[in-house]
């Protein structure tokens, strides 16, 4: 039993439902007043990054499918655009109209994970069926196109393995309409419910200096107000010729991290829009592949490239020694920045607000752990 001013240890996970079996948190509290917050990680360890330096730039390929395994699609870009840089390969124009297209539909499903399991966490379960259907839709148009749902080793070294199939545009005309749908009914259970603005609203909110001190990036950056995005402020692919706005909250909270994800997948579906009207005007036999080798041979020198996942900048360092292998790879994975703070977040909160705290982070173990 606590006695006066005396504070309690509570393990919370990994085992906890809201910590996907691979997060811990050892909360020390006072009464339901969190204290501090120790996470431990590495549940998930698989040394990847070691992995890579055993396996040539082709084979590592599927091994991106296990960072964040929400969106697959952005690690496999990441990381063949950051060898592409290495070799001095030029990807051709269509390939990079594929690549912006899968890309954003990924951004997408992976936003419908965070905000669909933070309303589960809450107590709203009805949002989640009406995301994670389109979500299905989604798996399916990536099944279609190169045989994968989750993992999906999109893309290759120089580019794509395959067209879009002829009747994608008819496909994504019937996905559109309802994605529009399904985020619009969640718009409406949750943004004005009470419930929900009193659980989010003020709840582990965080200045932007501290946000930029602790190295945030992505949807947690821009919900406290910093207006950075990779694919405005460092341009790659073709994004400098697409229109779309860069959502931002006022206060860093639950709630602007929720808000931001949902204005983010309206932005998403322009740019997919605009991408396959400029995929239309391109020429039916333009090239999806540059001239690239079967066994690559990396030049010796070091390149970093990152690119605007969807939970923020996720880089990879190469270093080449003239091999068909890396000689060491480093991943930047934006999970990692934002789960530094979160003893910072959650200081002061109750331990309820811990969950709500989690979920809007949208920590991933894969990506997290490596």
């Amino acid at each position: 039993m606590q006695g006066p001013g005396e504070h309690v240890k509570i393990n919370i996970g990994p085992s906890h439902p809201a910590m996907h079996g691979t997060l811990r948190v050892i909360a020390e509290t006072d009464g339901e007043t969190i204290i501090n917050a120790d996470p431990e990680i590495g549940y998930l360890h698989r040394g990847v990054e070691k992995l890579g330096e055993h396996l040539t730039f082709h084979q590592f390929i599927p091994i991106t499918d296990r960072l964040n395994y929400c969106s697959a699609i952005a690690n496999n870009i990441a990381y063949e655009m950051a060898v592409e840089k290495l070799m001095g390969i030029e990807v051709p124009e269509k390939a990079q109209l594929i690549r912006v297209i899968m890309k954003e539909l990924a951004r997408i499903s992976d936003h419908i994970v965070c905000v669909g399991i933070l309303g589960v966490d809450l107590g709203a379960f009805t949002p989640f069926f009406y995301l994670f259907i389109q979500r299905e839709e989604i798996y399916e148009i990536f099944e279609w196109y190169n045989g994968a749902r989750l993992t999906n080793t999109f893309g290759r070294i120089g580019g794509v393995e395959a067209d879009l199939p002829e009747d994608f545009f008819e496909r994504w005309d019937e996905l559109k309409p309802n994605l529009f749908k399904a985020i619009d009914e969640t718009d409406k259970l949750l943004t004005h419910n009470r419930i929900w603005m009193d659980r989010t609203i003020g709840t582990t909110a965080f200045s932007p200096e501290d946000a930029l001190n602790w190295g945030f990036t992505g949807p947690c950056l821009r919900a406290c107000g910093v207006k950075r995005d990779l694919r405005k402020d460092e341009p790659y692919l073709l994004y400098d010729k697409f229109e779309f706005d860069v959502p931002v909250g006022k206060h860093g909270d639950v709630f602007d991290r929720y808000m931001v994800r949902m204005i983010e997948m309206h932005e998403s579906i322009k740019i997919i829009d605009q991408a396959l009207k400029l995929y239309k005007e391109m020429p039916k036999d333009a090239p999806l592949m540059a001239n690239v080798p079967k066994i690559l041979k990396a030049p010796e020198g070091e390149v970093y490239h990152a690119i605007e996942s969807p939970n923020g900048e996720l880089g990879f360092y190469i270093k080449g020694d003239g091999s068909d292998k890396p000689y060491r790879i480093k991943i930047r994975p934006p999970c990692y920045m934002v789960y530094q703070a979160f003893p910072e977040l959650v200081k002061g909160e109750m331990i309820a607000d811990l969950i709500a705290c989690l979920s809007s982070l949208n920590i991933i173990a894969g990506e997290l752990d490596r």
